[in-house]
């Protein structure tokens, strides 16, 4: 038999081992969050851009020539973009999925 300090100092190790590696975890998960907030804020600004394009998109327009033999279509590239803003608008729009419950951790290993 191995004698009690012995044990106890296994087992503090062990904690000291596991416990790195619970944080990177959490920070893992935490990071996650961070890049998820992070993609939804360059979504957001680039639907905000392709909204500004309509300006652009007018002012080319007035500028085209009526009488052209091939015509470019601006509102089949308004009716696009629409739809990418819409795409995009609704990936930011969706719910996040709800984070799970877990137990409680103990927080205290002494016996």
């Amino acid at each position: 038999m191995r004698p009690m300090r012995q044990v106890r100092a296994t087992h503090l190790s062990a904690i000291h081992v596991l416990t790195p590696a619970f944080l990177g975890c959490l920070l893992t998960a935490t990071s996650a969050l961070a890049d998820a907030d992070a993609e939804h804020a360059a979504l957001a600004r680039l639907a905000h851009e392709l909204e500004t394009l309509d300006g652009v998109i007018r002012s080319a327009e007035s500028q085209a020539d009526p009488d052209a033999r091939i015509r470019f279509h601006y509102d089949w590239l308004r009716e696009d973009l629409s739809r990418v803003r819409r795409g995009i608008q609704d990936h930011i729009d969706a719910p996040r999925a709800e984070p799970r419950s877990f137990p409680p951790l103990r927080g205290d290993y002494r016996q």
